[in-house]
């Protein structure tokens, strides 16, 4: 198993990538085409660890799910028929996952008990918990943090509720148990999140209605089959955006990549801080997402600390790790408040990048909701610990463009749970990375 990478300086990156299939379509269009009646056709499927988990765990559920190839799966769904697994369903390392299956497992006729990884094991799961709770689901959870215990037998009923703060995860579990519920479900958000779950109901024949910030879904409604193209993921695409706008000084294209509104805002703050970025939207591709398509064009830029918009923090949140790489080399500061949400990812993102930016000599201030980072100096060489996310791993290799040395990078085998193939894809666009 790949346990470190060794990056060294490289000058350039060019070229046309693509990066493999987005994760959260992924998860879903697994999970949907399990509740749906006839087979779904899911071509660009995320064949990572996390992905792959789900796929394991509705096998464990009774669905029948064949891989014609490592990209492309056939669900045969039952009409949201589940059997009870015989044993626990591991979860791996995705939060998604866990997340999500809590809403969809919600009032079955039977009990199931979610598990994860060491990391997984530690992560916050009450916020899915408590509104599924008030629906009239049994939920049980050990101190908030998993294993969580789903017992059976619960009917579910109509809420309306409130997201205490922005989360997808939240909306999606709420809004899959609501489909299983009397009455219409009513969730509202303080801040737009992704919304791919509310897309994605369109595609099986979901009716979903829109009222500003609130999504409001009818109990009782059935999925149909359809056959799902997934696009390239966004978030893994920002590694290369970062990438580019670092050193492509003649252009790196990124091909067919998802631009879900809700997911772009990474977009938008490399350009307040200057970027040559350039969006090529694909017109209306028929892929069964309703997710919008696009190749994104980069090119090395030189670029200027901001202070992020709250507004943009839900918009971005996964891709903050690799925007701090960004802002580390940008003239001036750089300020984030209000991402509070980093702090319970796969790692304490904030702390976990704040010492990887100590280690590399780049000055910063680590703030309780965010980080204030001084920008302009680029990176030494040195040793970071990505403490088993794949975030932080990926994000630092980017960063040895701009570095005086080589970065040593430990505990980076966990990549593969959402982006396998990452080593290769970044040697064909110029980075020099070993791994060991």
């Amino acid at each position: 198993m790949i346990q470190e990478y060794l990056a060294r300086p490289a000058a350039l990156v060019a070229g046309e990538i693509t990066v493999p299939g987005d994760k959260s379509v992924s998860h879903r269009s697994l999970m949907l085409g399990g509740m749906a009646s006839g087979d779904s056709h899911i071509t660009g499927f995320l064949a990572s660890e996390d992905c792959l988990a789900t796929l394991a765990a509705l096998k464990a559920l009774g669905v029948g799910i064949e891989r014609p190839e490592p990209t492309r799966v056939i669900v045969r769904g039952a009409g949201d028929v589940f059997k009870a697994p015989a044993g626990r369903l591991d979860m791996g390392n995705a939060g998604t996952a866990m997340r999500l299956s809590m809403g969809l497992l919600a009032g079955r006729p039977f009990e199931s008990t979610l598990v994860g990884d060491a990391s997984l094991m530690k992560r916050p799961m009450e916020r899915v918990a408590a509104p599924l709770r008030l629906m009239g689901a049994a939920i049980s959870t050990q101190e908030g943090r998993p294993p969580v215990v789903i017992h059976g037998g619960a009917g579910l009923k109509a809420i309306d509720y409130t997201l205490p703060m922005a989360s997808a995860q939240v909306k999606s579990a709420i809004l899959l148990a609501a489909l299983r519920a009397q009455g219409r479900t009513r969730v509202v958000e303080p801040a737009p999140t992704r919304d791919h779950t509310e897309r994605m109901f369109g595609a099986f024949g979901v009716q979903v209605l829109r009222d500003g910030p609130a999504v409001s879904i009818d109990g009782g409604q059935k999925l149909m089959a359809t056959d799902i193209q997934v696009p390239a993921d966004f978030s893994s695409a920002a590694f290369f955006m970062v990438a580019g706008a670092l050193a492509a000084r003649d252009g790196l294209l990124l091909k067919n990549v998802g631009i879900n509104p809700t997911r772009t805002g990474l977009l938008e703050l490399l350009k307040q801080m200057g970027a040559d970025i350039r969006v090529h939207v694909h017109g209306s591709p028929d892929t069964g997402t309703g997710e919008p398509i696009a190749d994104i064009e980069v090119r090395q830029s030189e670029l200027a600390g901001i202070t992020v918009d709250e507004a943009l923090v839900p918009l971005s949140i996964d891709e903050f790790p690799v925007f701090f790489i960004a802002a580390s080399v940008a003239r001036g500061e750089t300020v984030l408040r209000g991402a509070e949400e980093l702090r319970v990812k796969e790692s304490d993102r904030l702390a976990v990048m704040a010492e990887g930016l100590a280690a590399l000599g780049v000055k910063h201030e680590l703030l309780p909701d965010g980080i204030r980072i001084q920008g302009g100096a680029g990176f030494s060489g040195g040793t970071i610990d990505s403490h088993g996310d794949h975030r932080i791993a990926m994000s630092f290799a980017v960063a040895s463009l701009r570095a005086s040395g080589p970065i040593r990078i430990r505990d980076v085998a966990n990549v593969a749970t959402s982006f396998p193939g990452f080593v290769e894809l970044a040697r064909a666009a110029g980075l020099d990375l070993e791994v060991r």
